[in-house]
């Protein structure tokens, strides 16, 4: 009998020091298939559209200046295509509102040169609401002398210096 448990004491002991496998190593992940490609539209964002009196290509870009004659104040004809297409442009949008800026050359006074600014301002503004514009959405202001375009104190820099600007927001 002591045969018999000397066997099975041995048997279990070989048995408990048994090794286990090693765990098998993970499979190969699988690539997944790309599903067949399809023809995809190409996307073009569009293009942003610039209000007119922003884009370089426009008249209310380009034209924002009337030039006025010495000691004058009265608008040329040679300014009525740009102005028109301001005041139907106004016309047109309600939210939108301008300053008629006006200014004088370095002669004369700076009360009477302020005075023409003003009256060169309001030619422009009366114009701008003739041709459709609101009252309310052009303001006319003056800066007389004291926002020149040119320098010089020659007739080539006052003739730049005697104008209305039109400025948008």
């Amino acid at each position: 009998m002591k045969n018999i448990l000397t066997c099975a004491a041995a048997a279990a002991l070989l048995g408990a020091c048994a090794t286990t496998p090693p765990p098998a190593a993970p499979a190969a992940p699988v690539a997944a298939q790309p599903a067949p490609a399809k023809p995809v539209a190409a996307v073009v964002a569009p293009a942003p559209v610039l209000p007119p009196y922003k884009d370089p290509s426009n008249i209310l870009y380009q034209q924002r200046s009337v030039l006025f004659d010495f000691d004058n104040y009265t608008v040329k004809p040679v300014y009525n295509t740009a102005l028109t297409a301001h005041g139907k442009f106004l016309s047109t949008a309600a939210d939108i509102k301008v300053r008629v800026e006006g200014n004088s050359d370095e002669r004369g006074s700076a009360e009477y040169n302020l005075a023409l600014g003003q009256k060169r301002a309001e030619a422009v503004k009366k114009v701008l609401v003739v041709q459709g514009a609101r009252e309310a959405q052009v303001e006319a202001v003056s800066f007389g002398k004291e926002k020149p375009k040119a320098d010089g104190h020659n007739e080539a820099a006052w003739s730049q210096n005697r104008r209305a600007d039109i400025v948008y927001p």
